[in-house]
């Protein structure tokens, strides 16, 4: 069943959409903040108060729900022009017409003019849900249109409680670790219980520690590992794409393209974000402090940390966040920008690698 109160926190929109549904509803809404922290849910559970059937909106099965996702890379004019004719039609049962168009963030620039002009003048039994990952993608025209929904990332111990509840047999470390590493997502710390992840992860700690400890350390062939974990993750992704869809040959091709390109992305800054992490503890452990996001690595940890060192992890830390920047901005070769990160971060530290 879906209902508010499936969803962990996000109070904010939670408050935002209650008053809506008390008072006098917008025409449209747009949910927007990181992936994996509960819009989904929540416009669902939004859309199930709205038609007032939980069970048929949470198979997407009701009559007066229209739900819209990207094939390929791209929500393209076509599917808004599916979504515009549909949109006319009065509606079969409720007292409303509920649109969630989810990943909104991929509409390109024909398909997000062909949606402003029935958010100018919508139906007024319509109520059209945008689900964004991020603002900076949508026209100015489009946010203006919409009620503004934000979410934001979930506390550290909403994400434990889930780890714990999926995987008992972790280790109070173990499963802490790995809600900092999610960063507030739930979708990450799901990823980073299966066993491929966990050994992609560990490969990943190893190279950071190789940087400053292996003497005869490797950039490009350490860059290679990080490049051959982000293929392997896509692999993974297309294969649960298309579970249990049936899909023309056309569509099962868009969607596969799209869920692989989306996890090798995902895998390679969550790669950067992993090695920065690393070395802001390498930072806090040579300065004295006990914490760390890599708790279940602390005996390594403490092994590295040195006064010298200090200076160097600094350094290791703002490259890999430099590096991440880059490569969320622009379309860069993954291999060739971790082989150069790689480069830099050995040099960062030349003159203070410990033996291995």
């Amino acid at each position: 069943m879906v209902s508010f109160e499936t969803v962990s926190e996000q109070q904010e929109a939670k408050r935002l959409l209650r008053a809506a549904l008390d008072d006098a509803l917008a025409h449209a809404y747009l949910f927007h903040g990181p992936p994996g922290v509960g819009k989904r849910a929540l416009a669902t559970a939004f859309a199930a108060e709205l038609l007032g059937d939980e069970a048929r909106v949470g198979r997407g099965s009701h009559p007066d729900l229209y739900v819209l996702e990207p094939l390929g890379d791209q929500i393209r004019i076509d599917a808004i022009r599916r979504l515009r004719h549909d949109l006319h039609m009065r509606p079969f049962e409720a007292d409303r017409r509920v649109y969630l168009i989810f990943g909104a963030h991929a509409m390109n620039e024909e398909a997000a003019d062909a949606l402003l002009k029935d958010l100018e003048e919508p139906p007024s039994y319509a109520v059209i849900v945008l689900v964004a990952d991020e603002l900076g993608s949508l026209p100015p025209t489009i946010r203006s249109r919409c009620q503004l929904v934000p979410f934001r990332r979930l506390s550290e111990r909403t994400v434990r409680e889930a780890i714990a509840a999926q995987a008992p047999e972790l280790s109070a470390d173990e499963a802490t670790a790995i809600a900092r590493v999610a960063a507030g997502r739930l979708d990450r710390a799901a990823l980073l219980l299966n066993d491929e992840a966990s050994k992609r992860r560990a490969a990943r700690l190893e190279l950071a520690r190789m940087v400053y400890r292996a003497p005869e350390f490797d950039a490009a062939a350490a860059a290679e590992v990080v490049v051959a974990g982000s293929r392997a993750r896509a692999r993974e992704a297309a294969e649960r794409e298309l579970s249990g869809l049936e899909l023309t040959e056309r569509d099962s091709e868009q969607r596969l393209r799209r869920a692989a390109r989306g996890a090798e992305r995902e895998e390679l800054l969550a790669a950067l974000e992993e090695l920065a992490a690393w070395y802001r503890d390498l930072v806090a452990f040579s300065a004295g402090a006990d914490v760390a996001v890599h708790c279940d690595h602390a005996a390594e940890l403490r092994e590295d940390a040195a006064v010298e060192v200090l200076p160097a992890a600094e350094e290791a830390a703002e490259l890999a966040r430099e590096a991440w920047r880059e490569l969320a901005e622009f379309n860069l070769n993954a291999a060739l920008a971790f082989e150069a990160l790689f480069v830099r971060l050995r040099r960062a530290f030349a003159g203070v690698a410990l033996a291995a």
